[in-house]
């Protein structure tokens, strides 16, 4: 591929190669809606050249897919994300992953491999949330140290809330779609979220880890090459 060509045609796709000179990051898969073999093929093919890739949405014949391409690559089933990057170099800073429940886990590890594939430290809070808002307050501490903290829940979407009106750092709501009926998917979450009276909280759609770990990590770097001085 020439060096001023900016993307390579692959029939099927049309694979970014100029993203990382544009944004800093490369070109992300979203695996949902592809096949098998037009998912694994773009991860081979972006391996080549890029040190990071990353398949979002993949189920497990993805990722057993990716894994026959590349073997070097790890498939997490529960983030349902195949991804390789050069675990040799030490992570940086530190981006907290807290969830209201267990069930928003596949989301919030989402969120957590994604960073994690970036070359953000991740520590998870899982099971966190406002029904037992004790245990908020038992991992406080650990919440407050982060250069950025995500928070995923459900149902009424209250765990952003609380914690955002606790802490000092900028906080990333993540709605998921687990609730019953008047959540309406995710909806009523994502409403809730987007009321929240605490400040310096934003919001993400409905189940995207992965664009909440984005955020996250742009967060964690600029604070890790200030030498974390942009609190206030």
């Amino acid at each position: 591929m020439s060096s001023k060509k900016r993307y390579e045609d692959l029939g099927f796709a049309k694979l970014d190669f100029s993203r990382a000179s544009r944004t800093g990051y490369h070109e992300v898969i979203f695996g949902e809606g592809k096949s098998i073999k037009q998912a694994g093929d773009i991860f081979a093919r972006l391996a080549k050249d890029n040190e990071t890739v990353i398949l979002t949405r993949a189920n497990p014949e993805m990722g057993d897919y990716v894994l026959s391409l590349c073997p070097d690559a790890v498939y997490h089933p529960t983030a349902r994300i195949a991804e390789k990057h050069n675990r040799a170099k030490s992570p940086v800073g530190f981006v907290a992953v807290a969830t209201g429940g267990t069930a928003d886990e596949p989301v919030a590890e989402e969120a957590a491999v994604v960073l994690e594939a970036f070359g953000s430290r991740v520590e998870r809070f899982y099971d966190i949330g406002v029904a037992g808002v004790h245990r908020i307050f038992d991992n406080l501490d650990g919440l407050k140290k982060a250069n950025c903290i995500i928070a995923v829940a459900g149902m009424e979407g209250a765990l952003p809330s609380v914690i955002g009106g606790l802490v000092s750092v900028p906080l990333i709501a993540v709605p998921t779609s687990v609730g019953y009926g008047a959540n309406l998917g995710g909806v009523t979450t994502l409403l809730s979220m987007l009321c929240s009276c605490a400040a310096g909280v934003s919001v993400v759609n409905i189940d995207n880890g992965f664009g909440a770990a984005y955020q996250a990590d742009m967060i964690n770097k600029m604070v890790a090459k200030s030498g974390g001085k942009l609190r206030i």
